[in-house]
Formats: C-alpha cells, sequence, structure tokens
C-alpha cells in the first residue's frame, strides 16, 4: 500500500468516525476540495466546516466501500454513503432544509491526490438529485429557487 492509499484510507476513516479535527494532519493546510453541492473548497477549514454540516445533517453516516484503486500519488475509492437525514441539511444559498428522518443511499466516487505526504487535492463525486429524490424535497428546494 502506498502513501496515497494509506492517506485516502485515514481520511475516510476520521470521517466516517467523525473525528474530523483528524484530518488536519491528513489534508495540506491549503487543499482544494470539489463537491457536487458546494462547488469548490479552499483550504482544510473550508474542508472540515463542509463535513461538519454533512454529518449533522446525516449523524449515522456510514460507508460501503464497492471498490478502491491506487496508481502512483493518487487514491481513488467508489462506494455508498448510507445516511438518514436526522439534522437541518445545509444549502448553497445559507439557509437549510429541516431533517426528513429519511434514509439515502448514495453510490460516491472519490479521487483523492497526494502531494509532501498529505492529501493536496480530493474531489468527490455523487448524484445531488438523487439525494433530494430519496429524501423528498425537490418541491421545497424549487420554492427557494
Amino acid at each position: 500500500m502506498g502513501q496515497a492509499r494509506e492517506l485516502m484510507d485515514r481520511a475516510t476513516e476520521a470521517v466516517f468516525a467523525r473525528e474530523l479535527d483528524a484530518l488536519r494532519e491528513i489534508y495540506a493546510p491549503d487543499v482544494v476540495v470539489s463537491t457536487p453541492d458546494e462547488g469548490v473548497l479552499h483550504g482544510v477549514d473550508a474542508f472540515i466546516d463542509y463535513m461538519r454540516q454533512m454529518t449533522e445533517a446525516f449523524p449515522d453516516m456510514s460507508y460501503e466501500m464497492t471498490r478502491m484503486h491506487e496508481a502512483g500519488d493518487c487514491a481513488i475509492d467508489q462506494g455508498d454513503v448510507i445516511a438518514t437525514n436526522t439534522g437541518p441539511l445545509a444549502m448553497p444559498n445559507g439557509t437549510s432544509l429541516p431533517a426528513t428522518g429519511k434514509q439515502v443511499r448514495l453510490r460516491t466516487i472519490d479521487v483523492a491526490t497526494v502531494e509532501n505526504g498529505r492529501i493536496s487535492r480530493h474531489d468527490f463525486y455523487f448524484d445531488q438529485m438523487e439525494m433530494l429524490v430519496q429524501l423528498g424535497v425537490l418541491k421545497e428546494i424549487a420554492a427557494t429557487v
């Protein structure tokens, strides 16, 4: 196992164990993170804030790995995030939706790139529409646009 795989595994473990401060040791201070819902985040503090919002909206969040790959300085994971929405869901416009109590199962892909012993870029991919359909909140979101 190479450094990229080790760091990706540590990052995944920290997020799903809700040990978000541990991410400061894994990610570069100026990490660039891309997400389908919040766009591009700059810096480890922005990334930790994003993950904190997600874990507050989905406190029972878990991960089922289906594939993992490593090539040089890059690690790629594919799997399913399973979670119940029991906290407010932050929206990109600064508002939030109340908890639905519904469970989601989202197919995800993560791509992490390592430089100088830390993750310097992390790209997250999941289908926002799939999540919103499973939560049953499309009408509420359409009313805010």
